[in-house]
């Protein structure tokens, strides 16, 4: 037993947070390489509703577009999906082109890169919206375990 049993719990809690923060191998997930932003537009006169998704990706880091037009890496595309009151809402998005990225030995693939925006087109609704962007993140010398981002459009 040591000699210092609430300096030994601290710490013990200190490695579990940065556990579920970064993964039980310490590692960083994609989540952490982006900052999203999210603006919800009026309803126009048929009911629908424009959400503006904005994803700012760290220098020196790529995501993979959706599509990513490689069927090798389609598991690892951007997607963006809206909730309210916890049920999913039907909603189409419109993601933009990628940039083609050429891999040696992997292929071509299209990826974002700096600042990107997804509209999603909803049938308004009343009360907050959840949104949540799914992202695998890389540099050129390593991806990150997927990750997502979350935030609440009033």
């Amino acid at each position: 037993m040591s000699r210092y049993p609430l300096r030994a719990a601290l710490a013990f809690m200190a490695s579990a947070c940065v556990a579920i923060q970064f993964g039980a191998a310490g590692v960083a997930r994609s989540d952490s390489k982006i900052k999203v932003e999210a603006r919800a537009g009026k309803a126009d006169s048929a009911g629908k509703q424009t959400i503006r998704v904005t994803i700012d990706i760290a220098k020196g880091w790529h995501i993979f577009a959706n599509p990513v037009k490689n069927e090798d890496y389609d598991a690892n595309k951007t997607v963006v999906e809206v909730r309210s009151g916890g049920k999913m809402v039907a909603a189409k998005v419109s993601y933009p082109d990628g940039k083609v990225l050429d891999v040696p030995k992997i292929g071509k693939m299209q990826v974002y890169e700096g600042r990107v925006t997804i509209d999603a087109l909803v049938d308004a609704v009343q009360g907050p919206m959840e949104i949540s962007v799914r992202v695998n993140a890389c540099n050129d010398n390593k991806c990150l375990p997927e990750g997502t981002a979350k935030l609440t459009v009033p």
